[in-house]
């Protein structure tokens, strides 16, 4: 396993750790493994008979072959190339092929904490630092049953930060979206500002509410996530405004997998009809955006902030990338820290 501590700029374009991530869609997890790459790491995916989702590093420590191409065993996988036996700890258990093999009993593969909530699997990615899981607090719109919501995932082919920006401008809805269901009101002109939360900061247009893509909130609550609403006139049925939370996931330095999770607060008869209007009127509209801000971001050229004119309506992204960085540098700070500690200490012994 490698530990080596990456520089500030890789930090940032592959993902901060000592967060949550979701990975994957629950349904994406059936009887057989299944191989990924997140934050730059391969990981093998599996269930056990139970039904618990587990999540190792994807490589057989023989010779290094996929696990995700092996057999599931319950709370472990076999690989396909010589048959050897690595449990959901990591743990090397068995080597059919020698007996009393020095790998077993050894933890020879990355294990990850797994959680499974609405809809979708959530990793941690630790480091030497932090290698236990914080509680992961979901926004109340993802962990009050008082709110129906269906999730929505993509690939997009840029790097996960543009997925980011683009969530954190609430402008570019009046020009993008100007044709959508939903954002085809309000002015094309705002003034900007931001203020803080208790896990982070909303950005907001000052003269404008309720009307269009008004307002963004970033929060930092073990995971890193974005929440927004769009109001909806009577003919998108019951419930108060339209909202969405979402998550950006790299999964190398060029991919991303972004999760919306579209909420409305709604019970009883009025979550049945919100429910079905959406299945059957608004799921292939909300797709339309989705493939909009897909097609300009993976056009963007990969340099796009090296060439850049900010302006006031981008305060709330400015914001958001320098807290990002600023994260980045305390944990590539603690970690070469505690690697030099380490190195001292093993010196010395």
């Amino acid at each position: 396993m490698n530990n080596a501590v990456p520089d500030v700029n890789t930090l940032l374009n592959t993902g901060l750790r000592r967060l949550w991530y979701p990975i994957l869609p629950s349904w994406q997890v059936k009887d057989n493994p299944v191989g990924i790459t997140r934050l730059g790491e391969d990981m093998a995916v599996w269930r056990d008979g139970e039904g618990q989702v587990h999540a190792v590093s994807d490589r057989c420590p023989h010779r290094g072959a996929r696990l995700s191409l092996g057999w599931n065993l319950g709370e472990k996988l076999a690989c396909w190339y010589h048959g050897v036996q690595v449990n959901a700890e990591g743990v090397t258990e068995k080597v059919p092929a020698v007996r009393a093999c020095p790998l077993e009993g050894k933890k020879t593969n990355k294990s990850y904490p797994i959680i499974e909530t609405r809809g979708a699997i959530f990793a941690y990615f630790g480091d030497e630092v932090q290698p236990d899981p914080p509680p992961l607090v979901l926004p109340e719109q993802l962990s009050s049953d008082d709110y129906s919501s269906f999730l929505c995932a993509a690939h997009w082919k840029c790097n996960y930060r543009y997925a980011v920006d683009n969530v954190m401008d609430p402008m570019h809805g009046s020009y993008l979206h100007a044709d959508s269901h939903s954002m085809a009101r309000g002015d094309k002109e705002a003034e900007m500002a931001a203020r803080k939360t208790e896990h982070g900061f909303i950005f907001e247009k000052t003269t404008q509410r309720g009307v269009n893509f008004d307002w963004v909130e970033f929060g930092d609550t073990g995971a890193h996530w974005l929440r927004l609403e769009i109001p909806y006139g009577p003919g998108a049925g019951p419930g108060p405004s339209f909202g969405i939370v979402g998550f950006a996931t790299p999964m190398d330095e060029n991919n991303t997998l972004v999760f919306f999770w579209r909420n409305r607060k709604v019970q009883g008869w009025q979550r049945d009809v919100w429910r079905f209007m959406y299945r059957n009127r608004l799921e292939g509209l909300h797709w339309a955006v989705l493939e909009q801000d897909r097609i300009i971001l993976e056009n963007m050229a990969p340099n796009a902030r090296e060439h850049e004119f900010l302006y006031q309506h981008d305060t709330g992204m400015a914001r958001l990338r320098r807290l990002m960085k600023q994260t980045a540098e305390k944990q590539v700070a603690e970690r070469q820290a505690l690697a030099t500690q380490t190195a001292s200490a093993g010196a010395t012994s």
